[in-house]
């Protein structure tokens, strides 16, 4: 669904990630480490389109980036969920109101889609929390919120960066759990993390792959877990 073949990018003069080839199929999981500053980012902003390669190609859902435009990697960005490191909210608007914007945005009106609001909402336990504004909730709340958002459009792809990095060992585990549970529907799911208890984790409950970032390539730092 998602293709790197010898993906590059460079900024400000300088090379970030060079030489990237990858290949996220359905129903695979994946784990992103490396340094900060490594280009984790980076590399998952080029799996949803946010940026360009400089080199190489990128196809989502085999087309490729660079030759569907702007209009066509929208599209291709309605099937992928992206939890975003800093995750931010409309303050002025409800919890439910701020997961059900991608509906807005993609012209689907939300109000047909209430009763899968309300069941996504229970899945990620916010039921009671549906009406709080954002500036209300505490970082494990915002961060299931944010994953609530992803997952609206019911995307083929969850990309995560750095999902569990503002919560406790306690919440982490329990996103985790969540994302498991849509790997198990049949998304691919990418987490982007430096913190390595939460990889040891999960190898009772999934088989992942480990992939490290290091000297601006990508190798493979373990095989299944």
């Amino acid at each position: 669904m998602i293709e790197f073949d010898k993906v590059a990018y460079s900024y400000g003069g300088g090379e970030l990630l060079s030489d990237i080839s990858l290949v996220l199929p359905p129903g695979s999981f994946h784990f992103l480490t490396g340094p900060s500053g490594s280009g984790k980012t980076t590399l998952m902003k080029l799996c949803y389109g946010a940026l360009m390669p400089t080199a190489g190609h990128v196809r989502l859902f085999d087309r490729d980036v660079t030759q569907i435009g702007r209009d066509g990697v929208a599209l291709a960005r309605r099937r992928i969920g992206v939890v975003h490191q800093d995750c931010r909210f409309l303050d002025h608007l409800p919890v439910a109101e701020n997961v059900a914007l991608p509906l807005a945005v993609s012209g689907d009106e939300a109000g047909t889609h209430q009763g899968d609001l309300a069941e996504l909402m229970t899945w990620v336990g916010l039921t009671d929390r549906a009406h709080a504004l954002p500036p209300e909730l505490s970082g494990g709340e915002r961060q299931r919120a944010a994953l609530a958002r992803a997952v609206i459009m019911s995307p083929d792809v969850i990309l995560a960066d750095e999902p569990t990095g503002n919560v406790d060992w306690e919440m982490s585990q329990r996103l985790l759990r969540l994302l498991i549970e849509l790997n198990r529907m049949g998304k691919a799911v990418m987490i982007a993390t430096h913190d390595l208890s939460l990889i040891r984790a999960a190898k009772a409950h999934v088989q992942a792959r480990v992939l490290r970032i290091s000297n601006r390539r990508l190798i493979s730092a373990g095989a299944d877990l």
